[in-house]
């Protein structure tokens, strides 16, 4: 893994294509709404914009949640775990997380669990 510092955060340690998963959490009731990649510039963005801005691994481009479909997330508070290579964001959600429409992406369930 790389490190790169973000607005002072030499600890975050992302992964060798320079990318971190970010886990996106509903900040008022704790759902966990979605998981998506952000690199160092996506995160940088994230900070200044007050909206969550991720990096698409399949269309190899910065990925403003919300630009296209109007279901904005902005950000309340962003941590990061005891290894320092998953963030998890609170956020305050407009509409779905999901591109399928579901408020969550995390809508189905393993059989027999």
């Amino acid at each position: 893994m790389s490190d790169v510092t973000v607005n002072g955060l030499e600890d975050l340690r992302w992964t060798e294509d320079g990318l971190i998963p970010c886990i996106a959490q509903d900040a008022d009731n704790g759902e966990v709404l979605m998981m998506a990649w952000m690199n160092a510039e996506s995160l940088q963005r994230t900070l200044d914009e007050g909206r969550m801005v991720y990096w698409s691994r399949s269309r190899g481009e910065l990925w403003r949640k919300g630009d296209t479909s109007g279901h904005i997330q902005t950000w309340a508070e962003i941590r990061y775990d005891c290894d320092a290579d998953v963030l998890l964001a609170k956020i305050r959600q407009e509409g779905a997380a999901c591109h399928t429409g579901e408020r969550s992406c995390f809508y189905r369930a393993l059989p027999g669990t």
